[in-house]
């Protein structure tokens, strides 16, 4: 049996790391500006996630969730403390996909319609639901193209209005910074503004902060920096540094329903100790305030690059894109293999920043001047 071919893959066995730094099998180390598509929150390797899981495994990997686990209430009651949201509740699943996968039936059932509105150049995933809202028919199967989802222009907030005055709007979803639409930042005025029309027409509002949320912007979620409160909040990737692991933080408006919901592997003791380990790490280093500190820095030194190859930099936090004027392939390969730094990307031509949030002044420097190196060559 060979594996199904759903990747292009970089010529690259990564064996090991340890905090922003990776090596291969070669035992050559690269700097690691990607984090594993932003799933390293707390860095790679570190020692006390690892002795938290490791003594969580010696005791019980998993048990089903027909009986109490402590583990999940001490997750909800610390990330409600820690994300400011001690109010809301707590749904623990798997991946980010079926987050919003189940942020968008919960939405549905509470309000009894199927229409969703989402933005143009969104992501939300690959399952069913989650697909369907995401803006790109390359990735939606026949069977997902139900004809439930309008996609709008971010930032656009008469053309969302225009929508949701139709009064038959199920849900909202939203990135407040998206990700694979290429670091687009949505505007405090817009967001505000679209939360308002949400709560006159019953529509329920979706933050999907997968990408940008988890104190990736500098603050834990993205929307927090535009003032707003959403009905419905999914989180995945960095929740727990690399376990599968996601969630939906709901308001204390909606009650749940027996068998509406559930999950079997979400929530087990070995992703809780993982979770738990993450907020341990977040508070202990500081991890958020430098998220914004070291991204703040990063950015103002990205944008005092001089050369015509940059055309905007943008970003918020840990979570940064460059534009360029060359596909980014010719930029992002010679940064692997000349100068072993890995970066993601979106669209074309842009280089998308995602390290872990333990990065510093010194390894942003190192990036900046890999970036320099290889644009001089262009």
């Amino acid at each position: 049996m060979k594996l199904f071919d759903v990747y292009p893959l970089f010529d690259v066995n990564i064996v090991r790391g340890q905090g922003c730094k990776v090596w291969d099998d070669k035992g050559q180390e690269y700097l690691d500006l990607y984090g594993g598509h932003a799933v390293i929150s707390i860095g790679h390797s570190h020692p006390h996630y690892i002795e938290k899981v490791t003594e969580q495994l010696n005791k019980l990997g998993f048990y089903s969730n027909s009986v109490i686990n402590k583990l999940q209430v001490e997750l909800a009651e610390r990330l409600g403390r820690i994300s400011g949201y001690d109010d809301y509740q707590l749904f623990l699943i798997n991946s980010g996909a079926e987050a919003n996968e189940n942020a968008l039936k919960l939405a549905s059932f509470t309000n009894g319609r199927t229409r969703v509105l989402s933005a143009e150049k969104a992501f939300h995933g690959r399952t069913s639901l989650a697909v369907e809202v995401t803006n790109n028919p390359k990735i939606i199967a026949p069977i997902n193209d139900n004809q439930h989802v309008t996609y709008l222009p971010l930032n656009d907030l008469t053309a969302w209005e225009k929508e949701l005055q139709k009064g038959d709007v199920c849900a909202v979803i939203l990135e407040c910074i998206q990700g694979v639409g290429g670091i687009k930042l949505a505007t405090a005025e817009f967001a505000q503004g679209l939360q308002k029309l949400c709560r006159e027409h019953n529509t329920i509002l979706i933050c999907d902060e997968i990408q940008c949320g988890y104190g990736r912007s500098g603050k834990f979620f993205a929307h927090q920096w535009l003032g707003i409160r959403p009905d419905i909040i999914t989180v995945a990737k960095g929740i727990a540094n690399g376990f599968p692991m996601s969630a939906l933080l709901i308001s204390p408006e909606f009650q749940p329903v027996y068998g509406q919901l559930g999950t079997t592997f979400g929530g087990n003791h070995l992703a809780c100790a993982a979770a738990l380990a993450v907020l341990d790490v977040f508070e202990s280093e500081g991890l958020v305030e430098n998220a914004d500190k070291v991204g703040t820095y990063l950015i103002e030194q990205l944008k005092a690059i001089d050369s015509p190859h940059i055309q905007d930099v943008r970003g918020r936090g840990l979570m940064i894109g460059i534009d360029l004027d060359v596909p980014h392939k010719d930029v992002r390969q010679p940064l692997i293999y000349q100068e072993h730094c890995f970066t993601g990307c979106a669209g074309t031509n842009i280089l998308r920043l995602l390290p872990p949030l333990c990065l510093t002044k010194a390894d942003a420097d190192q990036f900046t001047n890999k970036l320099k190196k290889i644009l001089n060559t262009l």
